[in-house]
């Protein structure tokens, strides 16, 4: 008889069905935005654990490469002597030569040594007046991204003109999606998708379903122009829907033209789909200054996988590369 029972229970047992997976919503103010994480989960309080500790990490490299915090690592730069080798973080480290290698990809159109130029024109937003030329040549004479370098070897960056300073802003959230995404991943969450600002990170689909369903919005915020169906990808917009300045009857963007060192005054949107948010998120920069004509040299890159360009009338163009599996889209 105790043979029997035992039995029994130990077939109910093996008969349990696998705990269903929730979906679970956290939101965090981070680096000027809001960072949304969505996941899947078996546990609430496992669910939200994890996303806290993706959010530290967005918090950590935010005090590295900070170019609002006076005492971060990145803005610290700008005071060191030039010709000096500079020790660095392996954070900032890792950052910056990843920016340097976009930054020759793309001809300087992603240029991290714009923080003077940046500065400038943040006040030239607040004061809706152009800067003076004076002040426009002056920081201008300060960027290039080939004026510093960096020695992997010793872990430093030597910088080669006077009063550089740099603005990772185009590409940091991206790089700190991606860094949430893994971290998730190491608390054995999968199923998630990071969105930060304009930049989104995808991971493992939701449960039953192909992929995570993204709309592209690049104009109108009353509508989308397009979904698509992803995971394991980053997708990441660039364009003046939300930022946007008009002086003297002329509409700047707040993404910076280095050539000019003035927002952009074409409008145009750029969308880029890659392998990671830290490709998506500064080729979808560099493509908008570029725009769809000398954006063909970018189709090269490895782990980009597709760029496209909107105008506020209609689809202007579209380059396609490597297009996986994983990726469909829906009119």
């Amino acid at each position: 008889m105790h043979v029997k029972i035992c039995l029994l229970v130990i077939a109910s047992l093996l008969s349990v069905p696998p705990a269903v997976e929730e979906r679970f919503r956290f939101e965090r103010p981070l680096m000027g935005t809001r960072f949304i994480v969505v996941v899947y989960a078996n546990d609430q309080t496992v669910a939200a654990n994890a996303a806290n500790t993706a959010f530290e990490l967005a918090e950590n490299l935010n005090a590295v490469v900070s170019d609002y915090l006076p005492d971060s690592e990145l803005a610290s730069l700008t005071s060191k002597p030039i010709d000096t080798p500079i020790s660095l973080s392996p954070l900032l480290y890792g950052l910056l030569d990843h920016s340097r290698r976009i930054a020759e990809a793309t001809d300087g159109a992603f240029d991290p040594t714009l923080g003077s130029l940046t500065k400038l024109w943040r006040e030239t937003r607040d004061h809706r007046c152009l800067p003076d030329p004076e002040r426009l040549r002056t920081a201008q004479a300060s960027v290039g991204w080939r004026h510093f370098s960096l020695d992997p070897t010793t872990r430093t960056i030597t910088l080669h003109r006077q009063n550089m300073a740099f603005d990772l802003g185009g590409m940091a959230k991206g790089y700190a999606a991606d860094l949430m995404l893994g971290s998730l991943a190491s608390n054995g969450i999968t199923k998630a998708m990071i969105a930060a600002g304009g930049d989104i990170r995808l991971g493992d689909p939701p449960p039953g379903r192909a992929g995570w369903r993204v709309a592209l919005q690049t104009f109108d915020l009353a509508r989308h122009d397009e979904v698509v169906t992803l995971s394991n990808a980053a997708v990441s917009t660039s364009g003046d829907l939300h930022q946007s300045v008009e002086i003297d009857g002329i509409r700047y963007s707040h993404i910076l033209d280095p050539h000019t060192g003035l927002g952009l005054t074409r409008r145009i949107a750029a969308i880029a789909i890659a392998d990671e948010a830290k490709l998506s998120d500064p080729f979808a920069t560099a493509a908008s200054v570029l725009g769809p004509d000398a954006g063909e040299k970018l189709r090269t890159f490895p782990g980009l996988r597709e760029l496209k360009w909107r105008t506020p009338q209609d689809s202007l163009t579209q380059t396609l590369k490597n297009t996986p599996r994983n990726s469909r889209s829906t009119p």
